[in-house]
């Protein structure tokens, strides 16, 4: 695991934001680098259509551990 640091701005919308999200400090972030990342790899998909690749991918992740 490594540390990345942020302003203290930012740091204030993840915390608040994390909180109305009901997830940690640091899964706020993830969440929002993931997308960031996901966003700039598919720059023609909205934040919808990667949610619901995300979750597909999750599902057939879940479906062969179940196998």
């Amino acid at each position: 695991m490594g540390i990345v640091k942020i302003s203290d701005e930012l740091h204030e919308e993840i915390r608040t934001t994390s909180s109305v999200m009901s997830r940690s400090i640091n899964s706020q972030a993830e969440f929002w680098i993931k997308i960031g990342r996901l966003c700039e790899m598919h720059p023609d998909k909205t934040f919808n259509d990667l949610i619901q690749q995300e979750l597909m991918l999750q599902r057939q992740k879940e479906a062969s551990l179940n196998e």
